[in-house]
């Protein structure tokens, strides 16, 4: 970790300094420039700095500037309590037509708790996390409890990148609100004992002009992309490819036809739908597949269901195998509704459940899922090596092509059919189960 510390921040030292560009946002006496918005929390200047002080009772608080900001490079030491929670707003908004003027937009998470995801990027009374640091873990470490931290955000069109302490933690690709004002928070306390307990902010500085020639040149942090089915310039550079456009059915088609299916399956707003059936498999407008091959790759689908329903993205398919009813036949990641569906409950030891190698590897069953939000799947394969992400954490690995594998597979649904599990390459496939499903995001890079 103190490797990765120096690099970081002898990185960030790299960068030339914004110099007589800064602008300071807090004159170190008074509040001028600045409004209280929401909650009751008091905020006050104590020893030059900004201290908020909790309110039991009182909703989330914000101390927000009166003025907006779009590209900027912001920079300001904090020092929280432990046990308590803030964040600093940015590109935030308060409109009377949203949720009668709740404050939204991104949010500088400060997290002194044990999950320590300070400097990760939540969107606040919106779509909530972003860029959690369970993304990039090595960011952890940097938080100093206790103590004065330092804060560093850039934002430049889409692009938004956090530092703590000179390690880089965040960086996130989206668009949602190109602008709006920057916001300390002071949380909202479930204890009147945690009235006591403090945040505070000082050196709050602000660089806006020349913004491009001050950023700090990307790195090797893992960028999340919130814009739908689009590759930002970093995911390009790394080598990603969209495996679906988000309009058109280009580079698809049905299982068991040459074309893509005239039913059970529509595009609409950027989603491609599974259009509900009668929870046959396969038996509404067909499984989809890629018309090309892939062998060694990171497979990344967001999918969306409905309560009770029953999908699944298959891969090393080949289509061949099957040409009579039922789905076509290749290694599965489920996705499924495990407190709803039947299958949940067949199969050996949970291996029919969301996130599972299907009908082979059970997933573990504390798995972080919300039915009534978008979800992501992962599945990298490395030669032989495989793996099973949902929601960035790892579900499952296994090795193929070996005789335990063979000995897996001659136990399963799957013993009749031929090396299954073990071609070079295959087609992807996304499963037709009978059930309204919705895919998005779905990208994909050879390695």
């Amino acid at each position: 970790m103190k490797k990765f510390t120096i690099f970081a921040f002898a990185a960030l030292l790299a960068v030339p300094a914004c110099a007589q560009n800064w602008t300071p946002l807090f004159n170190g006496k008074n509040l001028k420039g600045w409004k209280e918005l929401n909650g009751t929390a008091v905020y006050k200047v104590e020893d030059g700095a900004i201290v908020g002080h909790p309110k039991y009772g009182s909703p989330n608080s914000f101390l927000c500037t009166t003025k907006n900001y779009g590209d900027f490079i912001l920079e300001f030491d904090f020092r929280v309590a432990d046990g308590i929670n803030s964040g600093v707003q940015f590109r935030s908004e308060s409109k009377k037509s949203y949720n009668k003027g709740r404050v939204h937009g991104y949010q500088y998470e400060i997290d002194p708790s044990g999950r320590a995801w300070t400097a990760g990027i939540y969107d606040e009374a919106r779509r909530a996390w972003l860029y959690p640091l369970t993304i990039n873990p090595q960011a952890k470490t940097a938080f100093r409890h206790n103590d004065w931290n330092h804060a560093r955000i850039e934002c430049y069109g889409s692009s938004m990148r956090t530092w703590l302490n000179g390690v880089a933690c965040a960086n996130l690709w989206d668009d949602m609100t190109p602008a709006g004002f920057i916001g300390l928070q002071v949380h909202q306390v479930g204890n009147k004992a945690d009235e006591a307990k403090t945040v505070a902010w000082k050196n709050i500085r602000i660089c806006t002009e020349n913004v491009k020639d001050y950023l700090t040149p990307e790195d090797n942090t893992p960028q999340v992309n919130k814009i739908d089915n689009t590759l930002s310039p970093k995911e390009q550079a790394e080598g990603w490819k969209l495996l679906w456009d988000g309009k058109t059915t280009d580079g698809w088609r049905g299982a068991k036809l040459k074309e893509f299916p005239t039913k059970g399956w529509t595009i609409e707003n950027g989603t491609l739908e599974v259009l509900p059936g009668n929870g046959g498999e396969s038996a509404n407008g067909g499984d989809i597949v890629t018309k090309r091959t892939y062998g060694n790759f990171i497979l990344t689908v967001d999918f969306k269901i409905t309560k009770g329903a029953n999908s699944g993205i298959k891969y090393f398919v080949d289509p061949e195998l099957n040409k009579g009813n039922g789905s076509a036949i290749g290694c599965e990641f489920q996705i499924l509704d495990d407190l709803r569906h039947p299958d949940a409950k067949l199969g050996v030891k949970g291996n029919r459940k969301l996130g599972s190698l299907y009908d082979l590897i059970p997933a573990p069953a504390n798995k972080t899922f919300d039915i009534n939000a978008w979800n992501t799947a992962v599945i990298v394969v490395r030669g032989n090596h495989v793996e099973h992400y949902l929601n960035g954490q790892k579900l499952i690995e296994y090795d193929r092509n070996n005789q335990e594998w063979n000995a897996l597979v001659a136990y399963s649904k799957y013993k009749n059919w031929p090396n299954f599990g073990n071609l070079k390459e295959g087609h992807i496939l996304l499963q037709d189960h009978g059930h309204q499903v919705w895919f998005k995001n779905i990208k994909i890079k050879e390695l």
